[in-house]
């Protein structure tokens, strides 16, 4: 009976360190996905400040362009063209062209 005593205290201890070698492999792997899981996080942080600021510029554009569509529709837009890409000018006008 004293062997059996013992055998059971030896095979407690046995299983008593198994499942302490378990627990901590288990808290090992998952300090070692919770830094993966931060690095991931501060990457993603990033790219979230990088396409904030690419947002802000395309609505700086988009508001660039609307002024710019806007002065498109305007007479003085108009005859700009028509003077310098065409190279008309009005009735009255006299050109001077230097040597």
């Amino acid at each position: 009976m004293a062997k059996r005593k013992r055998r059971r205290k030896k095979e407690s201890k046995i299983g008593i360190l198994a499942i302490s070698f378990m627990v901590l492999c288990l808290f090992a792997v998952i300090a070692y996905k919770g830094e993966e899981l931060k690095i991931k996080n501060e990457a993603y942080i990033a790219k979230e400040a990088a396409l904030m600021a690419q947002i802000q510029e395309e609505g700086k554009r988009t508001e660039e362009l609307k002024e710019r569509s806007k002065y498109v529709k305007t007479k003085k837009y108009i005859e700009e063209v028509a003077r310098e890409k065409l190279g008309l000018i009005y009735e009255d006008e006299i050109i001077f062209k230097a040597k």
